[in-house]
């Protein structure tokens, strides 16, 4: 097999993940509606269930990465499409609370080890940092795919079939996905010897590590909050129909992927810093008319125009993690994915609390400051990008 032929089969593997990680990640914001009829869930509750499958993937983030290092990417590549599989039914068949916090559990866990090979795969494939920004745009289109699916065969098929059956189709493409995983011959580990608890620790103070945890700890926590909460929010203060907001649901998860499947080219006039500004802003002026809107009309433009502003930002700082880190993309990933983590589970988390005292729509406002603070984060790092010592790579 030619390299060419080798690096395509690689990326089809990572595409195929991040497919699968799409799925994970936009299942409970689009089956809460349909699961809140039969199990009766509160804001609370559903606020709960974001921060156990975001807890599930803080906790296996940063040693995932580190085994990524060690052990290479097919092991989480075959793996984590199993474990979602196997999360993906017993969210199917969940008849109690207890059943559905199990199965987000899972689903945490699997999308945790799928999210980190593929991004860290991928960087892997390119050298430098234009060519790995744009190809994680490209694989973040696979994520917008694997997002759109399941919101898309609701509003399609959940009359003539039902959430389960849907479900149990996912479940059989993780089977495939398992199987077509395990075929190509990867890389060999980059760090096979192992990392000592003080390297990894080193990379943990790196400030420019830290500034784009940070950054990404209130994108992580903005996009699990749209991605989950719009529906709820589409159905109970603006009084679309489950279908409709379904739809809704599915044309921000469109825009994102149709979006980095622009910027992939790599021809987009902004790119890095420039990019997650302009971005960080435009998402902060749409979520503002989203959260004010009082029309159907207003609000599900606004849904679908989030999906397209913020879809650049994660790439793009992976990108540079990625080029100021080859040697432990892993290690460096799993860090920035274990701060990304924690604003993904407590945000929405807090957001629930707050809808429950205060209405959907002035929680909804929270995310509109933690857009600023992404712009903020952005700002800072490019201020410090030039300071000695402030992003070694060795």
């Amino acid at each position: 097999m030619s390299a060419g032929a080798g690096a395509a089969r690689l990326s089809a593997a990572a595409y195929a993940g991040m497919f699968l990680f799409g799925i994970a990640a936009a299942v409970l914001g689009a089956t809460l509606p349909l699961l809140s009829e039969r199990l009766a869930l509160g804001l609370g509750r559903v606020g709960t269930l974001f921060l156990v499958m975001n807890a599930c993937m803080l906790a296996s983030s940063f040693p995932l990465g580190a085994l990524q290092d060690r052990l290479g990417m097919k092991p989480p590549l075959v793996a984590g499409p199993l474990v979602v599989g196997a999360a993906l039914l017993v969210v199917a068949l969940a008849d109690t609370y207890f059943h559905l916090l199990a199965g987000v559990a899972l689903l945490g866990v699997g999308g945790c080890a799928l999210n980190g090979a593929s991004n860290a795969l991928v960087a892997d494939l390119h050298e430098d940092a234009s060519a790995k920004s744009a190809a994680l745009n490209r694989v973040g289109v696979f994520f917008g795919f694997g997002a759109l699916f399941i919101p898309l065969a609701i509003g399609l098929l959940v009359r003539a079939a039902g959430l389960r059956e849907i479900l149990s189709g996912a479940v059989a493409l993780c089977l495939v996905v398992a199987v077509t995983n395990a075929l190509p011959a990867f890389p060999p580990a980059k760090q096979a010897g192992g990392l000592s608890l003080a390297e990894a620790a080193r990379f943990a103070r790196n400030p420019l590590v830290l500034l784009l945890g940070f950054l990404l700890f209130f994108q992580s926590g903005n996009e699990f909050i749209v991605g989950g909460y719009t529906t709820t929010f589409l159905t109970r203060e603006i009084g679309l129909g489950v279908g409709a907001a379904s739809y809704a649901l599915a044309g921000y998860w469109a825009a994102m992927m149709l979006t980095r499947a622009w910027l992939g080219r790599g021809r987009s006039p902004l790119a890095g810093p420039r990019l997650v500004l302009a971005s960080a802003a435009a998402s902060a002026v749409a979520a503002a008319l989203l959260v004010t809107a009082s029309r159907p009309p207003v609000a599900v433009a606004m849904a679908v125009i989030l999906g397209a502003t913020l879809a650049g930002i994660f790439p793009a700082v992976l990108g540079v993690a990625g080029s100021r880190f080859p040697a432990h993309s892993g290690t460096v990933f799993g860090i920035l994915f274990t701060m990304a983590l924690t604003g993904g589970m407590t945000l929405p988390w807090v957001t629930g609390q707050a809808a429950a005292v205060w209405g959907l729509r002035p929680a909804l406002g929270l995310v509109v400051a933690q857009f600023l603070a992404v712009a903020t984060l952005q700002w800072l790092v490019t201020a410090g990008s030039g300071r000695p010592g402030s992003a070694s790579t060795r």
